[in-house]
């Protein structure tokens, strides 16, 4: 298996033949997915999805692909191809679109439906083509082929590359799923198929590769939801993503059956269901599902709310509600359900959330105590039978991080793929397929954009290094006027703290060694305002150090008159 290298140079050019597969994101982390392909000097991208913040990029809203190493290349772009509607994979294609906005945008329909929405708040109107499972389309020089795969989103597509250069599949998020609730099977024939005609490089979905066995079928939550329902003697507040439209569509059945009326929570679960209705893709019984502001007028046992909020984002519902921050107010007796799967980095939030509403009596069911989420991966057990399948003469994991990508690469290694035909790359890394055989030729630049409110790219990782001082030290403010000719204060200094947990009135102590510094500045003829703002900032950040054992930010202000 080969593996990155941090030296690694800029690939070199091209060479005539081969195909370059360059990931800007996904790999080595859940989100982001980006994957250019390039051929003939013309580039096609699979995906382009946003990475949410953590807790160490305070103020962050969404982590974007860096797009800097096909900025100057937007004209050689043949399109966009979106495997499915998923934020980690759709959400950064109006960003990539404000630097071009007639770029193709090629999906399913329903990928197509939430991508539109979602631009049209960008104002921008894109040049789409919809695309079904079997259908095969000319874009540039890549004659692309489509193939249904079930996800845990409607209309998920793997696509197949045929180039000169050797024919390429990347799965996008798959698993097999035998009893889906829409009927839509991923289509292992049509990947027997293209495993017969020669499939010389496999990118395939790496983020439940540790998980032993087959993933449950998405029907076994009916039984369990019916169950929670037929129990709860209150309200129900059901909290999913909001494009998870197949287990709406259970808790609205369930709903359903037990004579209770449905409303939906904030914004994007109210635009992207109703895009899913609208579709065909969700089945709403009439008069089930009601306004929100009608629940007043119904008895709590016949109210269900589904919600976003399911990974403990700050600002979503399901945390506004545990922080009683929202008009919905949890009471005792309500039963909460959290349909979703823990994405990696969320679980301290998520147990926040989860230890807040049961502060306030309310039934928490979650994954962890009940059967109310299967995941939307394949597992090892998919996993080894989709590579027996395919039989691919190289491979690339890809979705996942490094544990999830090593694990996925054993696999295949498992089923028979020669160890040197493995390429374990991370985000940046090209590999080129030259001659039936894939390497890495090289690294180009890929690193995280911040997206913080109208701001794009401006955020740094210094800037982001503040914050977290601040946030974690506080700040300590020292304000000195001193006489410009002499260098020697004449007013001052004047301290001041917030968030360092420490009283104005400690700061007498070092009162006397910023004035004995200063003063030693002016006998030596050292007047220079940015020298003196360095000297206070340094004899202030030792005394903070040496006697409190902290590393609050200094703000020093030194004013000449």
């Amino acid at each position: 298996m080969s593996h990155p290298h941090p030296e690694l140079a800029p690939p070199p050019a091209l060479a005539e033949g081969a195909l370059r597969v360059t990931p800007l994101g996904g790999l080595g982390e859940i989100g982001r997915n980006m994957t250019v392909f390039e051929y003939g000097g013309r580039l096609l991208i699979v995906d382009c999805g946003v990475l949410f913040p953590e807790e160490e990029q305070p103020g962050v809203d969404l982590i974007l692909p860096d797009f800097t190493t096909i900025r100057d290349r937007l004209d050689d772009i043949e399109g966009i191809v979106l495997t499915h509607g998923h934020e980690d994979h759709i959400g950064g294609v109006p960003y990539l679109l404000r630097e071009k906005a007639d770029i193709p945008v090629i999906g399913s329909k329903l990928t197509l439906a939430l991508i539109e929405a979602k631009l049209q708040e960008h104002r921008i109107r894109p040049y789409t083509l919809q695309v079904a499972e079997g259908d095969r389309e000319r874009i540039g020089p890549f004659d692309c082929e489509f193939i249904s795969v079930n996800h845990s989103i409607p209309d998920g597509l793997a696509v197949a590359l045929r180039t000169p250069a050797g024919n390429v599949v990347h799965t996008g998020d798959f698993k097999m799923d035998q009893l889906p609730l829409d009927g839509r099977l991923t289509d292992l024939p049509a990947f027997a198929r293209l495993g017969e005609e020669g499939i010389d490089l496999l990118l395939a979905d790496s983020t439940n590769a540790e998980v032993p066995g087959f993933v449950p079928p998405e029907k076994d939550i009916s039984g369990v939801l019916r169950g929670v329902f037929a129990a709860a003697q209150r309200r129900i507040i059901v909290a999913s993503f909001a494009s998870h439209v197949h287990r709406i569509q259970q808790v609205l059945d369930a709903a359903h059956a037990y004579g209770r009326r449905v409303a939906f929570v904030g914004r994007s679960m109210v635009r992207n269901m109703g895009i899913a209705r609208d579709l065909g893709y969700l089945r709403v019984p009439a008069g089930l599902v009601v306004d929100v502001k009608t629940l007043d007028d119904l008895p709590d046992h016949e109210v269900v709310l589904v919600c976003t909020g399911s990974q403990g984002e700050p600002m979503a519902a399901l945390s506004r509600m545990a922080n009683r921050d929202h008009q919905i107010r949890i009471v005792p007796g309500d039963t909460v359900i959290l349909a979703s799967s823990l994405i990696p980095g969320n679980e301290n939030a998520v147990y926040r959330v989860i230890n807040g509403l049961t502060r306030w009596g309310a039934n928490v069911v979650h994954k962890g105590n009940a059967k109310v989420h299967v995941s939307g991966h394949a597992s090892a057990g998919e996993l080894l039978y989709f590579y027996n399948i395919c039989k691919p003469r190289n491979v690339m994991p890809v979705h996942g991080e490094w544990r999830h990508l090593r694990a996925n690469a054993e696999l295949a290694a498992a089923t028979g793929v020669r160890a040197d035909r493995i390429v374990i790359a991370e985000d940046g890394v090209a590999v080129d397929l030259v001659d039936g055989v894939a390497k890495i030729s090289g690294k180009v630049q890929a690193g995280y954009v911040y997206v913080d409110g109208l701001s794009v790219g401006d955020v740094t990782e210094s800037s982001l290094k503040d914050r977290r001082i601040l946030g974690e030290e506080g700040i300590i403010s020292v304000f000195v006027v001193v006489d410009s000719t002499t260098g020697k204060i004449v007013g001052g200094p004047h301290m001041q703290s917030r968030g360092s947990g420490i009283e104005d009135a400690a700061f007498r102590a070092v009162i006397p060694k910023i004035e004995e510094a200063l003063a030693k500045c002016a006998s030596d003829g050292v007047a220079e305002t940015h020298q003196l703002q360095q000297l206070v900032r340094r004899t202030v950040g030792k005394w903070v150090s040496d006697t409190f054992r902290r590393r609050p930010m200094i703000l020093p202000v030194v004013v000449e008159v």
